[in-house]
C-alpha cells in the first residue's frame, strides 16, 4: 500500500501496493527489538511512523506494530511502562511479528485466538529461511525465521494467510495480523501492505 508521493518498492512480482488516499500514523513499540526494522519500512511506503514507549503515545494512532525480540522483556517493559492495558484498550489495527505475535496470543494480551510455542525451531543459531505461499500471491513470499515461534492452536475465527510445511505462519483475526516471521528483515514490502490495507479500511469505518 504505497502513500501518494512516497517512492516504495516494488514486490518481486514487479506489483506495487494499492494506494491510500492518507498517510496513516502508525506505532512501533520501541521497548527492545527490531523495531527500528519496522519504522524503515513503514517510512518506505509513506506511512508516518511513532516510536511508542509510554501508554499515551498510542493516542491518535491509526495502527501498532509489536515486533520482534525477546518477549519476556518486550512483556516485563510494557507491564513497568503501563502499555499492557494500554494495548488492550487500543481500538485500530495490530500486527505482530515473531515476540509481538507472542504477546497478542491467548496467554499473554489475549487479544488473538491463538496459542503460541515460544522459541520451537530452536535457538539462534537455528535460524533459517524459507520461501512462503502467500494468500491470493503467485509469488513466493521469503520469510526470515530467527528463534521462530509455532502457533499450535488457533480457533476458528481465524484466518490463515501463509504456511510452512503445512503449518501457519501468517495469520489473521478481525484487525489483528500476526507472523511467526521477519517480513521487515527483507525488501519485500507485502506484508506490511497487507496491515496498511487493514489501517485503510478501518479509518474509512471509522469516517
Amino acid at each position: 500500500m504505497l502513500i501518494p508521493g512516497a517512492e516504495g518498492p516494488k514486490a518481486p512480482g514487479g506489483k506495487v501496493g494499492r494506494v491510500s488516499s492518507a498517510r496513516p500514523k502508525i506505532g512501533v513499540l520501541a521497548l527492545q527489538g527490531n523495531f527500528r526494522e519496522h519504522v524503515a519500512v513503514l517510512r518506505r511506503l509513506g506511512a508516518e511512523p511513532v516510536e511508542v514507549r509510554k501508554a499515551e503515545q498510542l493516542q491518535g494512532l491509526d495502527g501498532l506494530i509489536i515486533p520482534g525480540g525477546e518477549s519476556t522483556a518486550i512483556a516485563r517493559l510494557s507491564s513497568i511502562y503501563g502499555l499492557e492495558e494500554a494495548i488492550r484498550r487500543f481500538t485500530g489495527p495490530i500486527f505482530g511479528t515473531c515476540a509481538g505475535m507472542i504477546l497478542l496470543d491467548r496467554d499473554h494480551l489475549g487479544l488473538i485466538d491463538i496459542h503460541v510455542e515460544r522459541n520451537a525451531y530452536g535457538r539462534q543459531v537455528a535460524s533459517f529461511e524459507a520461501d512462503l505461499a502467500l494468500d491470493g500471491e503467485q509469488e513466493p513470499l521469503r520469510g526470515v525465521f530467527i528463534r521462530a515461534p509455532r502457533v499450535t492452536e488457533a480457533g476458528q475465527g481465524v484466518d490463515v494467510l501463509a504456511e510452512l510445511d503445512g503449518e501457519p505462519v501468517l495469520l489473521r483475526q478481525g484487525r489483528f495480523l500476526v507472523a511467526t516471521f521477519h517480513p521487515e528483515l527483507t525488501d519485500d514490502t507485502r506484508v506490511h501492505e497487507l496491515f496498511l490495507e487493514s489501517v485503510r479500511e478501518a479509518s474509512l469505518v471509522r469516517s
